[in-house]
C-alpha cells in the first residue's frame, strides 16, 4: 500500500487551470439551507400563550445537499453546471432556484412538482454567538412519500439528455427514506448502466447518506465506517487501515469502479491504481464539519474532470474540505486561490 505525497504546486496549478473547462451535472436531492438569525435581546412573551417569541432579524439561505456540491463546484470555478432533480411549487423552490442561478447553474432539469415539498433545513441561530453553540434545534422539511414513476423517468431522461454535454456526473443521495428522493433504486440502476457504457468518457461519482452500497459501475465515496459496514460507531472511532484496505478492495470488485473512502481528518484511501492512502490536512482550532463530504466530492470530481489521477484528485478534495470546515455556522466553500497555500501547508506537514 502506498502513501501519496507527490502533488507539487506546479501540478496543482496545472489542474486548477483546467477547472474552468469542466462541465458537471449534479443529480440528486436539492435542499434549501435556510438560516433564521435570532436576536435574543429582542425576545418577547406572547400575551396569548405566555411562550417566548424569538425575533428573527435576518434570513439567509443557500443551496443544501446536492446544492452544496454545486456551491462548491461554482466557488472553485467549474465551467458549466447542471442541476437534475425536483423541487416543490413553493417559496423555498423560488429561493433555491435563485441561489443556483446566481452560481451559473442551469436549472432547466430541476423540475417543479406541485405534489412535493422543496426539502429544507430550517436553522434558527443566535446571531450574537457565531460559534456552533449558537445554533438552535433544526427543523427539517422532507418528502416521505415515494417519488412518482413519472418523475423518476423524467430524471433519467434528463441524465441522458445531458450526458453528451458533460465531463462528470455526481449523484447526491441525501433523503434517508428509500425511494422518496431523487436517487431511487430505478435512478441508481440507470446511473450504473450509463456508468458502464460511458465511464471511459464521463466521470461518474456517487455519494449517499444511507445507501452507498446500492451503486454499480460508478465511483463511490463511502466513509471509513460505511466501507466496513460499521453502524453507529462511537465518537472518535477509527477503522484500522489494514481492515479498511481489505474492505475497499472488496468494494472495488463488487461495484466495478474505483472507491474513495474518506477518513475524516486523516484524509482518504483510494482504490486505484492500487490502494493508496492520501493524508489529510491537520488543522488547529474549531471546525464545523457540515458539508465537508460534499466539498470533498466537489474538489475530487472537479480535479478528475480536469485530468488529475485519482490520488491527485483526492488531495484536492482534502484541501477543499480542510478550507470549508474552518468556516463556522455555515456551509463553507473554497476558492481556487486558496488551494496552493493549503497544499504548501500539507506538504510542510508531510515533511517536505
Amino acid at each position: 500500500m502506498n502513501i501519496f505525497r507527490d502533488l507539487t504546486v506546479e501540478r496543482l496549478e496545472e489542474i486548477v487551470a483546467r477547472f474552468s473547462r469542466a462541465r458537471i451535472a449534479v443529480i440528486g436531492d436539492f435542499f434549501l439551507d435556510k438560516y433564521l438569525e435570532v436576536d435574543p435581546g429582542l425576545a418577547e412573551i406572547s400575551l396569548e400563550t405566555g411562550k417566548t417569541c424569538h425575533q428573527v432579524v435576518r434570513v439567509r439561505h443557500s443551496p443544501g445537499a446536492a446544492g452544496t456540491v454545486v456551491s462548491n463546484l461554482a466557488a472553485l470555478g467549474a465551467g458549466e453546471l447542471f442541476a437534475i432533480g425536483f423541487t416543490g411549487d413553493d417559496g423555498e423552490s423560488y429561493d433555491l432556484r435563485r441561489d443556483l442561478a446566481a452560481m451559473r447553474c442551469d436549472t432547466r432539469h430541476l423540475f417543479c412538482d406541485p405534489d412535493r415539498m422543496t426539502p429544507t433545513y430550517l436553522k434558527p441561530r443566535d446571531r450574537t454567538d457565531p460559534s456552533l453553540a449558537g445554533e438552535h434545534n433544526r427543523y427539517d422539511t422532507k418528502n416521505r412519500l415515494p417519488t412518482a414513476p413519472e418523475v423518476q423517468r423524467r430524471l433519467i431522461a434528463s441524465l441522458d439528455a445531458l450526458l453528451p454535454e458533460v465531463d462528470a456526473v455526481i449523484a447526491a443521495d441525501q433523503v434517508e427514506e428509500r425511494d422518496c428522493g431523487a436517487i431511487t433504486r430505478q435512478v441508481a440502476a440507470a446511473l450504473g448502466e450509463r456508468g458502464k457504457l460511458f465511464g471511459d468518457r464521463v466521470v461518474f461519482w456517487a455519494d449517499s447518506r444511507r445507501r452507498i452500497a446500492q451503486f454499480r459501475h460508478v465511483m463511490i465515496k463511502p466513509n471509513q465506517f460505511e466501507a466496513v459496514a460499521w453502524e453507529n460507531p462511537p465518537p472518535d472511532a477509527i477503522v484500522p487501515v489494514d481492515q479498511l484496505v481489505e474492505a475497499v478492495q472488496r468494494l472495488r470488485v463488487a461495484v466495478g469502479a474505483p472507491i474513495v473512502a474518506t477518513r475524516g481528518e486523516a484524509g482518504m484511501l483510494v482504490s486505484d491504481p492500487e490502494p493508496t492512502l492520501v493524508p489529510g490536512v491537520r488543522l488547529e482550532g474549531p471546525i464545523d464539519p457540515t458539508g465537508a463530504g460534499d466539498s470533498a466530492t466537489a474538489g475530487t470530481v472537479l480535479a478528475l474532470a480536469a485530468g488529475a489521477t485519482l490520488p491527485e484528485a483526492a488531495v484536492v478534495g482534502n484541501l477543499v474540505a480542510s478550507i470549508t470546515v474552518q468556516q463556522l455556522a455555515t456551509t463553507g466553500t473554497a476558492r481556487p486561490e486558496q488551494l496552493v497555500p493549503r497544499l504548501k501547508l500539507w506538504r510542510e506537514q508531510l515533511g517536505d
